[in-house]
């Protein structure tokens, strides 16, 4: 496969499918803190923590899944390797044994912080490529950890 196939210019994509293999590589951090709270959440909030934290890693697994398939559709292989996501993601990897049940959330929301800001920059270079498939993908998932972002200030009781 070739961007050309889809009727884009491989000089306009290249610089998008880095940026999504980076983009994937924290998604793949992101994912694995999600999983590591929903293993180890306990206190009075166990339940509904549990509960979403499991809703947040169902959703970012089929988001992966979704970003490696957009690189390859754009003829670049997506990283698929721990090492890769370790070295190129900047969300960094956190204990979450023994971690506090709303440090967890904590964690959580500073991690779509960080992916929405990425978010918002693919979403610039999507636009500048004219790649419009992969520029409705981003802002799918920027809008579902937007109101995720919302729901659990609330429940911190943040504005």
């Amino acid at each position: 496969m070739d961007a050309k196939e889809i009727s884009l210019k491989e000089k306009d994509v290249r610089p998008v499918v880095d940026m999504l293999n980076d983009y994937l590589a924290n998604y793949h951090i992101h994912y694995q803190k999600l999983r590591g709270c929903h293993w180890n959440v306990k206190g009075q909030n166990f339940f509904t923590l549990h509960i979403k934290f499991e809703e947040l890693y169902t959703n970012a697994q089929l988001t992966i899944d979704e970003i490696a398939e957009r690189v390859l559709t754009l003829g670049k292989p997506p990283h698929s390797r721990f090492v890769d996501y370790i070295k190129e993601s900047t969300l960094k990897e956190v204990d979450t044994i023994g971690m506090k049940d709303m440090d967890m959330v904590e964690e959580i929301l500073a991690d779509m912080a960080h992916l929405i800001q990425i978010e918002r920059d693919l979403l610039e270079a999507t636009d500048k490529a004219g790649d419009d498939g992969s520029n409705d993908m981003v802002n799918r998932f920027m809008q579902f950890k937007e109101k995720n972002t919302w729901m659990l200030r609330s429940f911190c009781g943040k504005k």
